[in-house]
């Protein structure tokens, strides 16, 4: 239920045109937070090095 009533304000705020764009915004940030917690780097994934990274030797 809750979700529900944050999703209405979100939508009465944002309007239905900016709402996509602020939940991939979102999204981002969210994923950007965790890759920095979890020590991995943006390049590492951008280079396809992120499953050798991962690896143990």
């Amino acid at each position: 239920m809750e979700i529900a009533i944050v999703a209405v304000i979100a939508l009465l705020v944002l309007g239905p045109k900016r709402l996509p764009s602020a939940g991939r915004s979102l999204g981002a940030g969210i994923r950007e937070f965790k890759d920095s917690i979890s020590g991995r780097s943006a390049t590492a994934e951008l280079d396809g090095t992120k499953a050798a990274e991962e690896k143990p030797v």
